[in-house]
């Protein structure tokens, strides 16, 4: 390359304005009624939707946020319409809540029949706490296959519905605990956990539960051992390791009364004692991914 063309190259690079970035959002989806369940497809349950509704400014139409798509796609517009945005994507800005809106903008326009990959990360804009209908009531499922992704007419076609049920194959059983919002029991690798969304800020739980494993109280039941705990979108996620055989409906009542000791504890607003504080820098240090 010339001198002179590379001088120009540089002028031209020089001039083009320099794409913003996304401001990190340590909490992205706070403020939203459906919040838990959002953190939960994008980092827990394989397949399971979640209906919402556009404001009025935004065309005021509904739309389903689902946990995966094919080839990680951000978004489908199906052929009947249906406007998909997923949750788990390999697209990751500063700020969770402004990537799947981008994505929900740009799916929007898409043609019927037309996927959303993943293209370029997204610059600072609307989030989904400016384009959701706060009032409209909201219908989360947890799915054992996934269906979600056909439309009635593909659902009629063998071959389609046979690629669906061999993809099955590949989900970890996952159900929710019965009674027990945003906890879900899984079996990965022939073992069997449950994991718990939590809705306060993940400080406030750190330092109740703190407390509750202080006293000794953090397993769910006899055998039912606490192993850890992980942070995702400003939320903590405590696990738990299961008996073999312990089904979703066995853990409504061991966890309904956890809630009960993790409410007291979240009610204490005194300072931890020295066992509570070694407790937290336990849980803290053994931070999990699961």
């Amino acid at each position: 390359m010339s001198k002179k063309k590379r001088q120009r190259r540089q002028s031209d690079a020089a001039k083009a304005p320099k794409k913003q970035q996304v401001p990190f959002v340590a909490r992205p989806f706070e403020g939203l009624a459906d919040e838990e369940d959002l953190v939960a497809m994008m980092q827990l349950i394989p397949a399971a939707t979640l209906t919402a509704r556009l404001t009025e400014e935004h065309g005021g139409t509904e739309i389903t946020f689902v946990s995966l798509l094919p080839e990680l796609a951000q978004g489908l517009k199906r052929a009947d319409g249906a406007v998909l945005i997923a949750l788990q994507t390999s697209l990751h800005s500063g700020d969770a809540s402004r990537d799947v809106a981008a994505a929900l903008q740009t799916t929007l326009g898409l043609e019927p029949g037309t996927g959303l990959t993943a293209n370029a990360l997204p610059e600072p804009g609307l989030r989904l706490q400016d384009m959701l209908d706060p009032s409209f009531a909201s219908e989360f499922t947890v799915h054992e296959s996934f269906g979600f992704w056909l439309t009635d007419e593909q659902r009629e076609d063998p071959d389609t519905v046979r690629v669906i049920e061999e993809a099955k194959d590949d989900i970890a059983p996952t159900e929710p605990v019965p009674g027990v919002p945003h906890a879900y029991w899984c079996r990965m690798n022939g073992k069997e956990f449950v994991r718990w969304v939590r809705g306060e800020d993940e400080d406030a739980f750190f330092n109740a539960f703190a407390r509750v494993h202080a006293s000794r109280q953090s397993d769910l039941a006899e055998g039912v051992r606490f192993i850890g705990a992980f942070r995702a979108c400003g939320l903590a996620i405590p696990v738990w390791e299961l008996l073999p055989g312990t089904t979703a409906a066995d853990l409504t009542e061991p966890m309904r009364a956890m809630a009960e000791r993790l409410d007291a504890a979240l009610a204490d607003d005194s300072p931890l004692d020295a066992d509570a504080r070694r407790a937290k820098a336990g849980i803290i240090s053994r931070q999990v991914n699961l």
